[in-house]
């Protein structure tokens, strides 16, 4: 087992980590990225593509691109690229059983918003283990993998960072949350689409680890099915 009696906070990331990246659900939000883009500037679909994934990796996310070189309102954006089909997304109930089962406060952290968070939970059945969503408002829109945003995470909730575990499936964001003391997971995927994402940015693949990565995993409810708390002693 996994011995993580330590930890009584559990920070679960989103897309691709609660929900398999197979489900391609990014792909969805990705192709709505591209569209907005093109339609807010007015560029044709292989350059609003191209800044699309230029914003993300020199901002952390296409949003705060758009929102500092172009002052667009960040709502406009979220409320677009989340309206997506969430049919690949199904009941889990194990995940349920296993994230129930960790004791003291759960939390989703997330870039994307509040509302998409409810909508991939309400179908993963999951939606009423947690204690709080914290998105990207509530982060006031200064995204992961940013320090100042972990940091006003774990004052906002008061979580001690040595107690909480961050679970994640890109491993740059994982490496604030190491160096500020939380116990770090990298969710991994052998998904086909992951190769076609920018390197500096793409979801874990399979067999990817780093220094400030604490456990690594291709499944996270077998994983969590293997955690040893102060309540499986």
């Amino acid at each position: 087992m996994v011995d993580l009696t330590h930890i009584d906070a559990w920070v679960f990331d989103l897309d691709n980590t609660l929900y398999p990246a197979k489900c391609q659900l990014f792909a969805q939000i990705d192709a709505r990225m591209t569209e907005f883009v093109k339609d807010a500037l007015g560029l044709p679909h292989d350059e609003a593509h191209r800044l699309q994934k230029e914003y993300y990796v020199r901002y952390g996310a296409t949003m705060s691109g758009l929102m500092i070189e172009h002052k667009v309102p960040p709502d406009e954006f979220l409320d677009y690229v989340h309206e997506i089909k969430l049919d690949a997304v199904t009941h889990n109930a194990a995940l349920a059983e296993n994230i129930g089962a960790l004791p003291g406060k759960r939390f989703i952290f997330t870039n994307g918003s509040e509302r998409h968070a409810a909508n991939v939970t309400s179908k993963l059945g999951i939606n009423h283990l947690f204690d709080d969503v914290f998105d990207i408002k509530a982060a006031q829109y200064t995204p992961k993998p940013y320090r100042e945003t972990y940091e006003r995470f774990l004052k906002h909730h008061a979580v001690r960072a040595k107690s909480a575990a961050m679970f994640e499936d890109l491993a740059h964001n994982l490496e604030a949350p190491h160096a500020l003391g939380m116990t770090t997971v990298l969710v991994c995927s052998d998904a086909e689409w992951l190769a076609n994402e920018p390197v500096e940015k793409r979801p874990a693949r399979l067999g990817d680890t780093a220094e400030h990565v604490h456990y690594s995993t291709t499944d996270l409810t077998a994983f969590l099915g293997r955690v040893k708390t102060t309540e499986r002693v």
